[in-house]
């Protein structure tokens, strides 16, 4: 197999200026409504730019209450419908619809009807959520990591049984669907129908892989979900070893896959007619992106000290914090002319044979022009030489 499908993940951010480590605080940021309403435009361009440019999937990622201005979508389905319809081509993924904020049959109703209203043009994916302020404010538990996934799998399943039969019951600790004894027009209740169910696409479902333990994977494999590694939060590439821990999940499971099989991974990228400007233009927003998933422990890398340091404008950029320099040294990172990133891209694309889709990733905060113009240079060198 080699890489055929280029994706892009757009988490919803307001331009940003005064960024990087000595920039303004992350809780110090506020946007007017108007201001904050601007990333539903910036989200349309990006679209209308990958649908030329011979992208696959823009994936989007659902996120609430925040006027920081960094993650503006809170519902992936409805934008990612009326994209479907400003554009002709291009498909796009939720990355991800963060479950425990949501009725579980809700969700699986509100895909059915986005896949038919965009004819199989959106990609269903499920998360558990890692901001506090929205997954327990609407309800659900997060301090509780044990809680949320025992949540979260419960959901997947109710989701699963839902959009996969014609009819079905569900008993669990958090759900009885239908609920006990309900009379209706002269019977009891014992099954449900979804109405409607997907009827375009052939259903699949992706899910984040962070800590990629043997209890998440397992279930990913038991339910045939794909997975995503690396992007977004994540300031350095996956491992190997995760890649091979998701293969193992397979061989558990009597499934044989080559390395990297039924994966997406993501890597920010930033081209420039050279490694050191692109490294130049990109470094504080970079820093920026470090800065704001830290303190939500989506950095594990940083000691508590870090923790607080990054946090302070006048002490950040005099203590070690991640840098470009490296991210790019751990391919998390590919910056630098065309040649570059293909030859980056290459050495992935060997290393996990069984490899089919990237997902390029672009820091918070990062301008709606630069955006675009890193678009078009990508789709123009460094696609086709991938055959797209």
């Amino acid at each position: 197999m080699t890489i055929k499908h280029f994706d892009c993940l757009f988490v919803g951010s307001v331009d940003m200026d005064d960024v990087g480590y000595a920039g303004t605080r992350i809780n110090d940021r506020r946007y007017s409504a108007e201001a904050l309403a601007r990333v539903y435009d910036k989200g349309e361009q990006i679209a209308k730019t990958m649908d030329a440019n011979g992208f696959d999937t823009l994936w989007l990622a659902e996120h609430h209450f925040q006027p920081e201005g960094y993650e503006c979508i809170p519902n992936n389905l409805m934008f990612a419908l009326h994209l479907s319809h400003l554009t002709e081509r291009l498909t796009y993924g939720c990355g991800f619809n963060i479950t425990p904020t949501w009725h579980p049959l809700r969700l699986a109703e509100d895909y059915a009807l986005a896949d038919i209203l965009s004819r199989g043009r959106i990609r269903f994916g499920v998360g558990r959520g890692y901001h506090t302020r929205e997954i327990e404010v609407l309800g659900s538990p997060l301090r509780d990591q044990e809680a949320n996934r025992d949540l979260f799998e419960e959901q997947v399943e109710v989701i699963m049984k839902a959009l996969k039969n014609e009819s079905f019951s569900h008993r669990g600790e958090h759900y009885t669907i239908p609920p006990d004894d309900v009379p209706y027009r002269g019977y009891t209740l014992e099954e449900i129908s979804l109405v409607p169910r997907p009827q375009f696409r052939p259903f699949e479902c992706w899910q984040p892989i962070q800590s990629a333990t043997p209890r998440g994977l397992d279930f990913m494999v038991k339910h045939e979900m794909l997975g995503m590694m690396g992007g977004g939060s994540a300031v350095t590439g996956p491992t190997r070893r995760m890649v091979e821990a998701w293969q193992e999940a397979h061989e558990r499971a009597g499934i044989e896959t080559e390395l990297g099989e039924r994966l997406c991974i993501g890597l920010g990228v930033y081209m420039a007619d050279s490694l050191d400007e692109a490294k130049a233009r990109i470094r504080l927003h970079f820093e920026e992106n470090v800065k704001m998933f830290a303190p939500l422990r989506l950095v594990p890398a940083l000691s508590d000290q870090q923790m607080i340091d990054i946090d302070d404008p006048a002490v950040a950029p005099t203590v070690k914090l991640p840098t470009i320099d490296s991210a790019t040294r751990s391919r998390g990172f590919v910056c630098g002319n065309a040649d570059d990133v293909i030859s980056s891209l290459k050495e992935t694309e060997a290393e996990y044979p069984g490899l089919e889709r990237i997902q390029i990733t672009y820091a918070v905060g990062q301008h709606t022009d630069d955006t675009l113009e890193q678009l078009e240079r990508f789709g123009r060198e460094v696609i086709p030489a991938f055959g797209g």
